[in-house]
């Protein structure tokens, strides 16, 4: 298998799970095996045994899975968390490609720039723990719908009812979230890369804005390649999965 064939393992991003890239994955063609993984600890994926769960265990976790697919290396995509376990994986060798869709953990562990962004996350927990019994109504009118899925996306209206309701079933369920939003780990600078690498930031992000977050990617990763997304929030699977899909193409077919 030739690295421009390999299947494409999909990430998802923090208290989410890999149904986020439903509408995502059917622009990605028919040629190619695709793999989205939900995450240990999240629903749907295999529970965190070790406590606090760290992102290396995470990654560990994925590492396990590929090794029982019988996959050395595959392209990856992943988007928030799983856009930093994507550069993760790539840092231990296992990744042909990166695509890193507003990857977290590119802050300065207990800076602004980190406490702001896990600030940010921590209330959508609490409204979605909190707000639960009457998210499920107010998610069945597009205009609030918008406004629940504001900090994650600018056209939360482009989604359904019940995908909306099924990302904020996501959020509760997810039994590693404190955890990981206390993290004391973030992405280490790579000065030569193990493979092509690229940031894709999403414009209007508000948990991780390109203006902080996406700098101190740049300065990490130098070498890595930066695309800004215009018109599309932190989980821009949501606002725009054509342009999404047309992203992950263009890096997994470069030669």
């Amino acid at each position: 298998m030739t690295p421009t064939d390999s299947p494409l393992l999909l990430l998802h991003g923090v208290m989410m799970s890999e149904t986020v890239w439903d509408r995502v994955i059917p622009r990605l063609g028919d040629g190619r095996e695709v793999i989205p993984m939900t995450a240990m600890g999240h629903r749907g994926g295999p529970a965190a045994l070790d406590r606090p769960a760290l992102v290396e265990h995470l990654v560990d976790d994925v590492e396990r899975r590929l090794d029982a697919l019988g996959l050395a290396r595959v392209h990856i995509a992943g988007n928030s968390l799983g856009g930093w376990m994507a550069i993760e994986l790539a840092r231990r060798g296992r990744a042909a490609s990166v695509c890193a869709i507003s990857p977290a953990g590119f802050w300065d562990a207990g800076a602004a720039s980190n406490s702001n962004a896990t600030a940010t996350l921590r209330r959508e927990v609490t409204l979605a723990r909190v707000g639960g019994v009457l998210a499920a109504p107010a998610m069945r009118v597009p205009p609030l719908r918008r406004v629940l899925l504001r900090n994650i996306a600018e056209h939360g209206d482009r989604i359904g009812a019940a995908e909306a309701a099924k990302i904020a079933g996501d959020v509760i369920a997810c039994t590693v979230s404190v955890d990981l939003l206390s993290t004391p780990e973030q992405v280490a600078p790579m000065r030569t890369l193990p493979c092509p690498i690229t940031l894709a930031w999403a414009g209007s992000d508000r948990v991780f804005p390109p203006s902080v977050n996406g700098v101190i990617a740049r300065l990490r990763l130098p070498d890595a390649r930066f695309l800004l997304l215009d018109g599309v929030g932190h989980v821009p699977m949501i606002d725009d999965p054509a342009l999404v899909a047309a992203t992950i193409l263009d890096v997994v077919e470069s030669p």
